[in-house]
């Protein structure tokens, strides 16, 4: 017989699965058709190129966050350290509808010894993701400005070329994650088109290659 509690419980369970979206027919959608933007909003006039766009599996769940950072951890990043962030939130709007939106999450590399603590001494990859989910183009997909960073002394700036490395990194994780278990299979795909290249309206006048990679999980 179920408690009170457990029968709670069950039924958020069943809302959660009944209020989960329905299976997409898209990966995503572009956000420059729907009066978005491909680079994130640092200042006005100026931003990081959304250079990843993931569609981890979990996405459709009401444990969103939750769910993409464990995939981000498989793939390398983790919280920043003691959960101290410096430094205010970024926007993106991903032309879904709910206009510029402050970033869900800031993920930094976690390595082996130290964590993501080193990497906040040291620099290293780092992260800044939003969720597709807005009435108009409601795909699910986390889009991320990824980038490698430079050290505490160097106030984190981005290293030279740094936007094209710290995307490239986490594609590279992400499939050695995927060579190593046999649960969910990956497929990375580079898109040109979603993302001007050069360094026209990119933070610190850092110079990128347009492409954009889209990573896909599905379960085996």
């Amino acid at each position: 017989m179920l408690t009170l509690n457990r029968l709670t419980l069950a039924l958020a369970l069943i809302g959660g699965i009944l209020a989960a979206p329905a299976k997409r027919t898209v990966a995503y959608y572009n956000p420059n058709n729907g009066g978005g933007s491909e680079v994130d909003i640092v200042s006005p006039g100026l931003g990081e190129p959304l250079n990843v766009i993931s569609d981890p599996l979990l996405t459709c769940s009401d444990l969103l966050t939750n769910n993409f950072l464990s995939f981000a951890q498989d793939v390398g990043f983790s919280t920043e350290c003691l959960g101290i962030h410096l430094g205010d939130p970024q926007q993106a709007n991903l032309g879904d509808g709910n206009g510029a939106v402050d970033q869900l999450v800031e993920y930094r590399e976690n390595y082996n010894l130290g964590g993501t603590c080193l990497e906040s001494l040291i620099g290293g990859n780092h992260l800044r993701g939003w969720i597709q989910n807005g009435p108009s183009a409601n795909s699910g997909a986390w889009f991320l400005a990824v980038s490698q960073e430079e050290n505490v002394a160097e106030g984190h700036n981005i290293v030279p070329n740094g936007y094209n490395i710290g995307r490239d990194n986490l594609v590279a994780n992400a499939n050695a994650w995927a060579a190593d278990q046999s649960a969910y299979s990956l497929t990375v795909e580079y898109v040109s088109g979603l993302l001007p290249s050069g360094s026209n309206g990119i933070n610190h006048g850092i110079s990128q290659d347009g492409q954009v990679a889209v990573i896909t999980v599905t379960k085996n």
